[in-house]
């Protein structure tokens, strides 16, 4: 699958679950480890983790592979690797005191895409 269609996918089932501020940063300038940095946050843990499994889910089922999850016990920061893609999905707390955005931001202005309830 192709980086954009995986960018899409990621952000249409993230949206699909009410994802709170998603945003979107294109970061193929700064590092190799992804070309996409998506951060959004859910309004528990269980959403948060719900997200995850469920954008976990959608990737495999496009084949996706690999597809790795971390911090999904706590449930507080899960982050979904799938290789050019990479999810973050935070309780507002969390991502709050983090600020991914001010880290990838720079890099990306004009692209993010937001979704604000």
């Amino acid at each position: 699958m192709k980086t954009k269609d995986l960018e899409v996918l990621a952000i249409q089932a993230l949206e699909d679950l009410k994802a709170i501020d998603l945003v979107a940063h294109d970061v193929r300038k700064i590092t190799p480890i992804a070309d996409t940095m998506i951060i959004c946050s859910g309004r528990s843990s269980k959403h948060v983790q719900a997200m995850a499994q469920e954008l976990a889910m959608q990737a495999k089922a496009h084949k996706v592979s690999p597809v790795r999850i971390e911090g999904e016990r706590e449930g507080d920061w899960v982050i979904v690797d799938m290789g050019d893609v990479v999810a973050h999905i935070m309780l507002p707390a969390t991502r709050a005191l983090y600020q991914l955005e001010e880290l990838w931001a720079p890099v990306s202005a004009g692209r993010n895409k937001q979704n604000k309830e």
